[in-house]
C-alpha cells in the first residue's frame, strides 16, 4: 500500500511543485509516519491509554499527570478566570485557554488536563462544559483535535447528565474530585454502611455514573462510548446563536438568549456566594429543590398551595378556588418556570366578543385527553375513574402501554364506560390483543414519551400482582420490560406499515402517533402524516409521572412549545396540515396553557399530572415504590382503599379549564378553537420582564408565521386515505362471514398471495374479536391456505379460531401481536433446497404475540419473538436478539441462533438445539440461566412441539430429530429466566400449601 502511494505521489510531485501538491506530500508524510508504513504492527505503533471507565479517580489523574512516556505527556491547564476583571474575565480566559491548549498540542503534549482545582477568592472556575467544548472546537478548527486527549478535572460534575454532557462535547475522561471528596466525607462521618470501605464507596459511585451513561447511550441508540464522545446529542434552550456557534458549534438552538457575559455573571454570583463577606454565617449549602419541592428552593408549579386549591376547587365545585389555582400557575413573575409563561396574548380591546358567542365548553372538552398512564403504574381505581370521566364528557382517556382488563369493555349498569378510548400500542406493548385493538376509538403508536424519550416501559416485579399479570399476559411478581420503539420501527416506512397494520386491525379507529418534542420533530411529523396517521401527538419533556427516572424528567426531552410550533410550521409549509390532527401534552394545567398550545398549532390537548392531582395525588414522587398514600399509583390493597377520586371531580376540572379558555378566546375575538389554531400573530413576548436572563430570550422562531396561500389548511379538514379498500382480507372476511356470524361450522379455502398483500388476516381477526373477544372461535374454524410470497405482517393479530397456512415465504412482522391464531409456513413442496438452511420469514416475527401457535420450516431473521408473552413457536433457526424482553410463551429453536439471545427475557421458556455447544456464548446471561434438558415435563413438551412441527410443515429436520430422539434431546438447552423461575417456585409453594390438611400444616410448622 505504501509503495503504491509512493509511486503515485512521486509522479504527482514531479517539478514544477505547486503549493497544493506540496501540501499533499506533507500530509502523506505526516499520515504515514517517518517510517512510511501505516500497516506496520510494531509495539509502539498507535499507542493509546485504555480506560475501564471514562470516570477517573484522583489517583488515576496523578498517574497520567506524572507519566514520563513521550506518547502520554500530559499538561495541566487551569480553567479559571480572574474575578477582578468582572464579566469580561470569562471571555478573556476562554480565549487564553484555547490558545494555550493549541500551543501545548503543537509542543507535543498528548493529554491536556483542564483543571479548576486551583480556584481561590481571586480566581473563579470556568464552567466545565464551556471549557471542554470551547477547547475541543478550537482544536477542531485548528485541525489538531485528533492529536490530543482532553481530560477534565472539575468539582462541578456530580450527576449522570453532567458527565454525559462533558463526554458528548469532547471530554475523553472526567475526574469529579469534589464528588469523590463528598463520598469520602460521608464515609468519614458514618453516613454510609459500616461495612463499606472508602474504596468500595468510590467504586460504587463510579459504577452508578457509568451505568447511567450507558443508559443514555442506549436511549440514543448508540452502542459505544467512542461513538457518543464528541457527538453533541443535545439541544440548547435560551442561548445566543453567536455564543453557540463559537463554543458549542453545530448545536441546535431554537430560542435565542444569553451569551458569554450572562454565563460569566451567573458564575460570579456563585463565586461570590462561596467567597463573599457573608460566607462565615453559612452553615450548609442551599437545598436547591431541583427535584423535590423545598420551601427555600427552586420554584415548582405543583406547589402545596397549587395542589390544595385545585383539589378543593374540584371537590367543592368552586370556580373562585380554581381561579386561585390558575393564578398560581399562570403568574410566574420573577421565577419563570415555563416558556409559555414568557408569552402573552396580543389583545386588541376593539376585537373582543361576548362570551356567549364563543364555542361551548362541552364542545371544547371533546378535544381533551388524559395522557398515557398504564394500569399498573396507576391503581385500577384511578385508571377507571379517569376513563369514566372522559367517556361521560365525550373526551378520551388513554390506556397507556399496560393493556386493559376486557371486563372494562362492557358498559356498567348505570351506562358508564370504563373502557379507555385510546389504546396505546407499539406492537410489543403489554396486553395488545385483537380484542384490545377492536375496542378502541383511537390506536396510538408510542414512538417515545416526552419524559423518557428512547426508553421502554418498566414495571417492577413487586407491583405486578395477579390482576396486572392477567391483563398483561405475564406472571405475578416478574418485572415487565417493554422494548424501546427502535426494536421494530427502523424507518418511516416501518412506521407506515404499523399504521397500516392497525387500521386493518380496527378499520373504525383513528390511528395516532406519539412523538417527542425535539429538534426535527416537524420533519418526522410530516413523515407520519405521509404514512397516513390520523393524528400526531407532540409530547413535552416536562411531563411524566413520578415513576419516570429523575434524570429523564430533568434532562430529557424539550418543552412542548418548541415541538408544537415546529410541527405546525412544517406541516403548513408542506401543505400537510389539513390531513392530520395535532395534539400536544406535557404538564397542561390551565386554560391559558391550552390557549397558547392552540395558538402555536395544536387542536387537541392532553393532561397527565393534573388529573392525578385532582384525584388525590400529592406529588410524593413515590410512584415506583408502590407506596402511594393516596391510592393513586399503587397496587397495595390497603393503600388503594384510601383512593378518594371521583369522576365528578375530573369533569369539574375540565369544565373549569374550558371556561378559562373561553374567556381568553372572547378577549381575543375568536369564536371557535379551529379559528385559534396556528394564530401565532395573536401571541407576543411578555413585556417588562425583570429577570436578567429571561428578558434576553428570543421567541421569533416559534412565533413565526409560515407564508402560505389561503387554500392551505391550518387544521385538519380531510381524512387520510389508508388504502384498505382493496386488501385481500376483504375477500377473506366475505368467505368467512357465515362462520363468524353463526360461531359454528368451518371454512377451508385456498388463495394465491404476493408480497403486495400486506397485513393479511388482521381485518379478519377484527371481525372475530369484536364479536367473540379474546376467546375467539373454536380451533380451525377458519382455515385459509396461501401459496406464494406474503407481504409484511402476514397473520398479524390473528385471533383464536384462525389457521393460516402459507406454502412459500413471508416478509417481516409475521404473527405480530398474534392473539390465539395458528400460523404454518413451509417452503414449496417441490423446493430443491434444504429448508433448515434457508430463511423463510423475515425480521421481528411474533413481535408482541400474546397467544397462539406458529410453525416455520426454515430460518427466521432477527428479533424473533421479542416481547412474546404467550405464543408457542417452533422455528429452525433465528438471527440476533431472539426472545428479547420475552415474558411468556414457549419457543423451540431447532437450529442456530444469533448473538444476544434472551436479552431482557423475564418470563417464558426457550429450548435451543446446541450440538456445537456455542449457545452459552451467544446468550445474554443477565436475566436467564441455561439448564440441561433433564426435567421430564420439559422433554415431553419439547417432543410434542417438534412432533406438531413435523405434522404441520413436513419438516425434514423435525422428522430426523424425532427419529433419533434419545440422542437429540440431550443436545437441547433450556433457557430459563431467573425471575420467572423464582416466581414459578413461589406459585408452586402456594399451591402445595393450599392442598395441605390442617394436621400437615401443623407438622410442617
Amino acid at each position: 500500500v505504501f509503495n503504491y502511494f509512493k509511486q503515485i505521489f512521486a509522479q504527482v510531485t514531479n517539478p514544477p511543485i505547486d503549493p497544493i501538491r506540496e501540501r499533499l506530500v506533507m500530509s502523506l508524510t505526516t499520515f504515514l509516519g517517518p517510517e512510511g508504513n501505516i500497516l506496520d504492527e510494531k509495539p509502539d505503533h498507535a499507542r493509546r491509554l485504555k480506560l475501564r471507565s471514562p470516570i477517573l479517580t484522583t489517583t488515576d489523574v496523578e498517574r497520567i499527570r506524572s507519566s514520563m512516556l513521550p506518547e502520554f505527556l500530559a499538561v495541566t491547564l487551569d480553567s479559571l478566570f480572574d474575578v477582578s476583571l468582572g464579566e469580561e474575565g470569562l471571555q478573556i480566559a476562554m480565549d487564553d485557554l484555547c490558545q494555550r491548549a493549541q500551543a501545548c498540542v503543537n509542543e507535543g503534549y498528548a493529554i491536556i488536563i483542564l483543571s479548576d482545582r486551583n480556584l481561590s477568592a481571586d480566581r473563579s472556575p470556568i464552567p466545565s462544559l464551556l471549557a471542554v467544548s470551547g477547547v475541543a472546537h478550537h482544536l477542531i478548527n485548528a485541525g489538531i483535535r485528533n492529536r490530543v486527549g482532553i481530560l477534565i478535572e472539575s468539582g462541578e460534575p456530580r450527576e449522570v447528565n453532567h458527565f454525559a454532557l462533558l463526554l458528548s462535547y469532547g471530554a475523553d475522561a472526567i475526574c469529579p474530585y469534589l464528588a469523590f471528596e463528598t463520598v469520602a466525607s460521608l464515609h468519614a462521618s458514618g453516613d454510609l454502611a459500616a461495612t463499606l470501605t472508602l474504596q468500595d464507596a468510590i467504586e460504587n459511585y463510579i459504577k452508578t455514573i457509568s451505568d447511567g451513561i450507558l443508559k443514555i447511550l442506549s436511549k440514543m441508540g448508540i452502542s459505544t462510548l467512542r461513538s457518543y464522545n464528541g457527538a453533541q446529542i443535545y439541544e440548547c434552550v435560551g442561548f445566543d446563536q453567536q455564543f453557540v456557534d463559537r463554543y458549542f458549534t453545530k448545536t441546535t438552538t431554537r430560542i435565542g438568549g444569553i451569551g458569554i457575559w450572562h454565563v460569566a455573571r451567573e458564575t460570579l454570583i456563585r463565586h461570590s456566594a462561596a467567597y463573599g463577606t457573608h460566607r462565615g454565617s453559612v452553615l450548609a449549602l442551599p437545598s436547591g429543590g431541583s427535584y423535590s419541592y423545598r420551601m427555600d428552593g427552586e420554584r415548582h408549579l405543583w406547589s402545596p398551595e397549587a395542589i390544595y386549591y385545585l383539589q378543593q376547587a374540584t371537590r367543592q365545585d368552586s370556580l373562585p378556588l380554581y381561579r386561585k389555582f390558575a393564578e398560581k400557575i399562570n403568574c410566574q413573575e420573577g421565577s419563570w418556570v415555563t416558556l409559555r409563561s414568557l408569552l402573552d396574548f396580543d389583545i386588541e380591546p376593539t376585537q373582543s366578543i361576548p362570551l356567549d358567542e364563543v364555542e361551548p365548553a362541552d364542545e371544547i372538552i371533546k378535544r381533551f385527553a388524559t395522557s398515557a398512564m398504564s394500569f399498573g403504574s396507576l391503581s385500577r381505581e384511578a385508571h377507571e375513574t379517569m376513563a369514566i370521566a372522559m367517556n361521560r364528557m365525550g373526551a378520551m382517556s388513554n390506556s397507556g402501554e399496560g393493556g386493559e382488563d376486557p371486563a372494562r369493555y362492557a358498559p356498567l349498569s348505570n351506562g358508564d364506560s370504563r373502557s379507555s378510548a385510546v389504546k396505546q400500542v407499539a406492537s410489543a406493548r403489554f396486553g395488545v390483543t385483537a380484542e384490545y385493538l377492536a375496542s378502541a376509538r383511537d390506536l396510538q403508536i408510542k414512538i417515545a414519551q416526552g419524559a423518557k424519550p428512547g426508553e421502554g416501559g418498566h414495571l417492577p416485579g413487586h407491583k405486578v400482582n395477579v390482576e396486572i399479570a392477567q391483563t398483561r399476559n405475564s406472571t405475578p411478581g416478574v418485572s415487565l420490560i417493554s422494548p424501546p420503539p427502535h426494536h421494530d420501527i427502523y424507518s418511516i416506512e416501518d412506521l407506515a406499515q404499523l399504521i397500516f397494520d392497525l387500521k386493518n386491525a380496527n378499520p373504525t379507529a383513528r390511528i395516532s402517533v406519539k412523538l417527542v418534542s425535539v429538534a426535527g420533530v416537524g420533519t418526522i411529523a410530516a413523515g407520519v402524516c405521509k404514512g397516513h396517521a390520523d393524528m400526531v401527538l407532540i409530547s413535552g419533556g416536562d411531563g411524566g409521572t413520578g415513576a419516570s427516572p429523575l434524570s429523564s424528567i430533568k434532562h430529557a426531552g424539550m418543552p412542548w412549545e418548541l415541538g408544537i410550533a415546529e410541527t405546525h410550521q412544517t406541516l403548513v409549509k408542506n401543505n400537510l396540515r389539513g390531513r392530520i390532527r395535532v395534539q400536544v401534552d406535557g404538564q397542561m394545567r390551565t386554560g391559558r396553557d391550552v390557549a397558547i398550545a392552540a395558538l402555536l398549532g395544536a387542536e387537541e390537548f392532553g393532561f397527565g399530572t393534573s388529573p392525578l392531582i385532582v384525584m388525590g395525588c400529592v406529588m410524593q414522587r413515590k410512584c415506583h415504590l408502590n407506596s402511594c398514600a393516596m391510592g393513586v399509583a399503587t397496587q397495595d390493597p390497603l393503600l388503594r382503599s384510601r383512593f378518594g377520586g371521583k369522576p365528578e371531580y375530573l369533569i369539574r376540572y375540565f369544565h373549569f379549564v374550558a371556561e378559562e379558555l373561553r374567556q381568553i378566546m372572547a378577549s381575543l375575538g375568536i369564536r371557535t378553537v379551529n379559528e385559534m389554531i396556528g394564530r401565532t400573530d395573536r401571541l407576543k413576548p411578555r413585556e417588562h420582564i425583570t429577570h436578567w436572563k429571561a428578558r434576553e430570550l428570543d421567541f421569533s422562531r416559534i412565533l413565526h408565521q409560515v407564508q402560505a396561500s389561503p387554500e392551505v389548511a391550518r387544521y385538519r379538514v380531510q381524512n387520510q386515505n389508508h388504502g384498505i379498500d382493496n386488501v385481500l382480507d376483504l375477500q377473506l372476511v366475505q368467505d368467512a362471514m357465515p362462520i363468524i356470524d353463526s360461531g359454528t361450522g368451518t371454512v377451508d379455502k385456498c388463495y394465491p398471495i404476493r408480497n403486495s398483500n400486506r397485513t393479511t388476516g388482521a381485518m379478519l381477526s377484527f371481525e372475530i374479536a369484536r364479536r367473540y373477544g379474546h376467546q375467539g372461535l373454536p380451533e380451525d374454524s377458519v382455515v385459509f391456505r396461501f401459496t406464494g410470497s406474503a407481504g409484511q405482517s402476514f397473520g398479524a393479530f390473528a385471533s383464536k379460531g384462525m389457521t393460516l397456512y402459507l406454502e412459500g415465504d413471508a416478509n417481516d412482522y409475521v404473527g405480530k401481536g398474534l392473539s390465539g391464531g395458528k400460523l404454518v409456513i413451509r417452503p414449496p413442496r417441490n423446493a430443491p433446497f434444504d429448508a433448515s438452511r434457508n430463511v423463510i420469514v423475515g425480521n421481528t416475527v411474533l413481535y408482541g404475540a400474546t397467544a397462539g401457535e406458529v410453525y416455520f420450516s426454515g430460518l427466521a431473521g432477527e428479533r424473533f419473538a421479542v416481547r412474546n408473552s404467550g405464543a408457542r413457536a417452533v422455528v429452525e433457526g433465528v438471527g440476533d436478539h431472539g426472545c428479547e424482553y420475552m415474558t411468556g410463551g414457549v419457543v423451540a429453536v431447532l437450529g442456530p441462533i444469533g448473538v444476544n439471545f434472551a436479552a431482557g427475557m423475564s418470563g417464558g421458556i426457550a429450548y435451543l438445539y446446541d450440538p456445537t455447544q456455542d449457545v452459552d456464548v451467544l446468550c445474554n446471561h443477565d436475566m436467564v440461566d441455561l439448564d440441561p434438558l433433564t426435567d421430564l415435563e420439559d422433554v415431553e413438551q419439547l417432543h410434542s412441539m417438534i412432533e406438531k412441527h413435523w405434522l404441520y410443515t413436513g419438516s425434514v429436520r423435525a422428522r430426523a430429530m424425532l427419529d433419533d430422539w434419545d440422542i437429540v434431546r440431550r443436545m437441547f438447552v433450556k433457557v430459563f429466566p431467573m425471575e420467572y423461575r423464582r416466581a414459578l417456585g413461589q406459585m408452586k409453594k402456594v399451591e402445595r400449601n393450599a392442598r395441605l390438611t390442617d394436621s400437615e400444616r401443623v407438622a410442617q410448622a
